[in-house]
């Protein structure tokens, strides 16, 4: 099972040369990540970030092709492997069935003072399930 979003591409994702600046896609990525928790695990980003957050400790990305402004990317999301306090995603971006990117990544829970927590039993409970479903 994956989360999927749509993305329409605008001015300014991209550079002079009219393609997405590739940072734009960690902006992107993110935005992903944050729709994730509030429509797929119904659990509002503000909320996880009120005493602590959820920052991406490790990412790599390998691009594909460029998108262009105007292109309509979905980005898909996809939990693999869940640990005590850490989330590994895939999540990949396509354009009419042509990938355009594909990146894992990392990310970790942490407190209000910075330090890795465990995730919360009904949020784990609800990655879990999201995991399993993938395998499936």
């Amino acid at each position: 099972m994956r989360f999927t979003m749509p993305q329409k591409v605008k001015f300014k994702h991209c550079d002079p040369a009219g393609i997405v600046f590739y940072p734009r896609y960690f902006e992107m990525i993110n935005d992903c990540v944050e729709a994730f928790f509030d429509e797929g695990l119904e659990v509002p980003f503000e909320e996880v970030h009120r005493n602590g957050g959820v920052p991406t400790a490790e990412i790599s990305v390998q691009f594909t092709a460029p998108s262009r402004h105007g292109d309509r990317l979905e980005l898909s999301l996809t939990p693999t492997r869940l640990g005590r306090s850490s989330l590994g995603i895939r999540t990949e971006a396509t354009c009419d069935g042509e990938r355009r990117f594909v990146a894992t990544s990392t990310l970790v829970l942490i407190d209000g003072q910075g330090k890795s927590t465990p995730w919360p039993d009904h949020l784990r409970a609800k990655l879990r399930g999201w995991i399993q479903q993938a395998a499936a």
